[in-house]
């Protein structure tokens, strides 16, 4: 079996162009259905459906030692596995696919989790001072909420990725396609300070590629990144809200609350179907009822709501006056 993993895999690198990450959790699954084999004495080439059933079943109940493995990792398996069987019977290896009926579990829609205008502000100023780090650090966050960068993205960069006289960057996201996204003003003139006075100062004497670099001058990786962004949102109040990702699911609701479309924001996001930037018409929508309850007079959600005249007395529906004071409601 694993002649036939190595084959797929290089078949999905080369020829489909899958992400690194993306080809080693594919190894992993396979290599997991191999053990599962190993312990039935079945071979790969004469596995019928009962089988892959038996093995999502597994992962699913699990035992008192292991905890049933989420519905997206068990979705991911089914996709592992009816891609590298279909790839077998590509190949002409065997006659009958048995993941033909293969269903994964169903997954929830979970929608992203984003920040206000003010919390992004809030993250934005954390970065103070100077120093090198510090312009590092300010140009980072800007560009990461700038233009949407996924973290990968964000430590790929290098310099000959960024124009700033065109005001645009060279994303390079899953499966190494690239994409254009301008960049604001903002983060340019985060990004002029650190590549004047910050990255000089880290970098030094050493030859680096890398646009973001650490301490010692060498290119920033996904864990250095990681870092820097907890411990700004720690230092902003933001902790338990964010992670590197949250920042381009703020980029995208954002740009759609301004009046961005959908396709545009499909290319600058890098979303090879446009069904997976449609979740952020979803966010965008409750947001946009959010604004609608709080700031419709006869828009209450419980028909209780009471409602602000003009003299600053609160009144029921019915008109009576109610005592008590109101308080703005942040929709940003």
């Amino acid at each position: 079996m694993e002649r036939l993993i190595l084959d797929f895999l290089a078949y999905l690198e080369l020829e489909r162009g899958l992400a690194r990450n993306t080809l080693e959790a594919y190894r992993s699954d396979l290599l997991q259905f191999g053990e599962f084999l190993d312990r039935r004495g079945l071979s790969v080439m004469e596995v019928q459906h009962g089988d892959l059933a038996a093995f999502l079943s597994e992962l699913a109940l699990r035992d008192g030692e292991r905890q049933p493995v989420a519905a997206a990792t068990l979705a991911r398996k089914v996709a592992c596995l009816r891609s590298f069987y279909r790839h077998l019977r590509r190949e002409g290896a065997i006659e009958h696919d048995p993941t033909a009926e293969l269903r994964g579990p169903q997954k929830t829609q979970r929608l992203p989790r984003v920040l206000t205008r003010g919390e992004v502000t809030r993250l934005l100023c954390e970065p103070k001072g100077t120093e090198p780090r510090a312009l590092r650090d300010r140009a980072l966050l800007e560009l990461m909420y700038a233009c949407g960068l996924r973290a990968s993205e964000a430590v790929g960069l290098e310099l000959a990725d960024i124009d700033v006289e065109e005001g645009v960057l060279r994303a390079r996201g899953k499966g190494s396609k690239e994409r254009l996204v301008p960049i604001g003003r903002q983060a340019l003139g985060a990004l002029d300070s650190y590549l004047r006075r910050g990255r000089p100062a880290l970098v030094g004497l050493r030859v680096e590629s890398r646009l973001f670099v650490n301490s010692r001058g060498s290119g920033l990786t996904r864990q250095g990144l990681y870092k820097i962004v907890q411990g700004h949102a720690h230092g902003a109040g933001l902790e338990e809200k964010m992670s590197p990702h949250t920042l381009r699911h703020t980029f995208a609701t954002h740009l759609l609350a301004g009046g961005c479309d959908l396709r545009s924001l499909q290319e600058m996001l890098g979303h090879a179907d446009l069904a997976t930037t449609q979740v952020y018409t979803h966010l965008s929508a409750e947001r946009l009822k959010d604004a609608y309850f709080n700031a419709h007079p006869r828009a209450s959600r419980d028909g209780s709501r009471p409602l602000r005249s003009k003299d600053g007395h609160a009144h029921s529906d019915d008109g009576h006056a109610r005592s008590g004071t109101g308080s703005e409601t942040d929709i940003s």
